[in-house]
């Protein structure tokens, strides 16, 4: 477990707005096609905006119970490079490492209101990371587990700093593609998306501030390995 008040501390530095729940979250549907190879990626650069992404920015710094996970690697436990949570109906596993669900928060069911009625998806869990500077990173992965279905949909949202997230296509090298995930910014992977591409968000000497981002997705019961 984390400190959870130097997290706090952290976040509240860079977050001074209200403590009011966000209610009645309105997004801007604005939505840009990414043309993808072997898969499907759409874009909406400012899905909540100015205020409520504020708000909701504020509302996870604070009611998130954020854990400094490890891996084993090489025999060794190896902190992962950022903070998570995962919360939900379902546990999930990545990597070795099984993930038991909190229970939602009232603002994830708002939000669970507002990405189901808009994407036509259905969504039982989400993964959280805290990239507290620019030294927190993810590396190259794909979202494959078998928990997740054939062709699993993600709904990524990100909150604070902007953070660049890399694509690669697992086959053809010269396939590449990045994006500034920006604040209030929500992407949509789908379709084939996991079977043919990776993706990462690197390390970065830029001085930034904390990013959270909400990563959702279904997870089907009796699926875990």
């Amino acid at each position: 477990m984390s400190d959870q008040k130097e997290i706090l501390d952290l976040l509240q530095d860079h977050n001074p707005a209200s403590m009011d729940d966000p209610k009645g979250l309105q997004p801007n549907l604005h939505m840009t096609r990414i043309p993808l190879q072997n898969g499907e990626l759409h874009w909406y650069p400012s899905f909540f905006e100015g205020d409520t992404a504020d708000r909701l920015m504020q509302k996870f710094s604070n009611g998130t119970d954020w854990k400094h996970d490890e891996l084993i690697m090489g025999g060794r436990r190896v902190p992962i490079p950022r903070l998570q949570a995962w919360y939900g109906e379902q546990g999930y596993r990545y990597s070795g490492l099984w993930l038991e669900p909190q229970p939602w928060l009232s603002v994830h069911l708002e939000l669970l209101d507002v990405l189901q009625a808009v994407l036509k998806e259905r969504f039982n869990s989400v993964l959280m990371n805290l990239y507290r500077d620019g030294n927190d990173s993810v590396g190259w992965h794909a979202d494959d587990e078998p928990e997740l279905g054939r062709n699993p949909c993600i709904a990524s949202l990100s909150l604070g700093a902007t953070r660049r997230f890399h694509l690669r296509h697992t086959k053809d090298s010269q396939q590449r593609l990045s994006l500034d995930l920006s604040h209030g910014s929500l992407l949509v992977m789908s379709g084939e998306t996991q079977h043919h591409w990776r993706h990462q968000i690197a390390k970065t000497r830029r001085d930034v501030g904390p990013r959270i981002n909400l990563t959702f997705r279904y997870v089907y019961p009796g699926k875990h390995l």
